[in-house]
């Protein structure tokens, strides 16, 4: 049967893992009634939510579940890949289904999501990544997928997520001027009150922010120093490296970067055409990218260019000239001056490299 997970959120100030066991015995009793096979639940008591894992028939047959044994219905549903639910939240234990550490306090359910966006200029990326796979697996984290120069893995823990970006940090500066990189970590929930996938909204956020290119950044969100605060470990001296992001710059960051990934293909797409889209003056906008990405409008759009074409070399039997285009440069002249002037050697022989 298909694999389904849901979201609670609980709007009393009585709330306690004891209520949720209660409820969760309640499901219990009457899930044969429905085909329905309760597996796991993770109990957030500070953000009072509630994550259940279950096999049902469908979502409607989870839902009537809850709703005739306690009426607790879920805010959300949603249908879960066997092989992306164990990467995720494989960690960890469970007591009488309830999830817990593996020091055996209660599982909030969040996950930090560590992305790294990263091209080698000197040797092949493979080995580049076999380094970062290394690092993060001593950090404890799992490999959640690698699709051409990213690598993407979650940790259990926000205190293993940030110590692992700041070795990696430590790890790129050996690379010294041959390898372009940035990196991003956030932690969320892996099923939102909207939305239709699993951890879509940190997916979100942490994709969003690798795409502004490969700036040497590394940002992390106030819920993962929240989360590190709580798991009592004194990480100030590494979360200095990152750039911290609240609420108000993730809404402006992922703005950007779905206006700059909408247009960045048009040759004709401008600084002032993005201003608009933004709703900022000139200066607004000019100031709050530069704080956010360290580059100017006009560099963020040519390195939104230059990525997309990175991300296509190697991967495609298209000509350079025909990446040129197709990444929005206006021809394959300006296309390669751009891209050794930025990266340092022609895309005809970054290309060869990756034969």
């Amino acid at each position: 049967m298909p694999l389904y997970m849901d979201i609670h959120t609980v709007d009393t100030d009585e709330f306690s893992a004891e209520d949720v066991v209660k409820a969760h015995m309640e499901d219990l009793a009457i899930q044969d009634n429905f085909g329905v096979k309760q597996l796991k639940y993770w109990v957030n008591e500070q953000a009072k939510t509630i994550f259940c894992l279950m096999e049902g028939p469908d979502k409607d047959a989870c839902n009537q579940v809850h709703l005739q044994s306690h009426g607790n219905t879920a805010c959300n549903i949603i249908e879960v890949a066997d092989n992306e639910y164990n990467l995720f939240m494989g960690q960890g234990s469970h007591v009488n289904d309830l999830a817990t550490t593996n020091s055996g306090e209660l599982d909030p359910g969040y996950r930090t999501i560590l992305l790294t966006n990263m091209v080698s200029f000197k040797r092949k990326n493979q080995s580049l990544r076999a380094e970062v796979m290394q690092v993060i697996a001593e950090h404890n984290g799992v490999i959640v997928r690698e699709p051409d120069h990213q690598t993407m893995a979650t940790f259990m823990y926000a205190n293993d997520a940030i110590s692992c970006g700041a070795s990696l940090k430590e790890m790129f500066k050996v690379e010294n001027k041959t390898l372009e990189y940035n990196l991003a970590i956030v932690s969320g929930r892996p099923v939102d009150e909207d939305g239709d996938a699993f951890f879509k909204e940190t997916k979100n956020k942490v994709n969003g922010l690798c795409a502004l290119g490969l700036n040497s950044m590394l940002y992390l969100d106030k819920e993962t120093i929240t989360l590190s605060d709580k798991e009592l470990s004194d990480q100030n001296d590494k979360r200095s490296v990152f750039t911290v992001l609240d609420n108000d710059d993730f809404r402006f960051s992922t703005h950007l970067s779905e206006i700059i990934q909408d247009n960045y293909i048009r040759s004709d797409f401008s600084t002032t055409e993005l201003f608009a889209s933004l709703g900022f003056s000139k200066s607004q906008a000019s100031r709050k990218i530069k704080s956010l990405t360290g580059m100017s409008p006009n560099q963020l759009i040519q390195e939104s260019r230059l990525l997309s074409a990175l991300s296509t070399m190697g991967n495609s039997q298209k000509t350079i000239a025909e990446i040129g285009y197709d990444s929005g440069f206006n021809s394959p002249t300006y296309f390669t001056r751009v891209f050794k002037k930025r990266f340092g050697v022609s895309p005809t022989d970054f290309s060869l490299k990756l034969a």
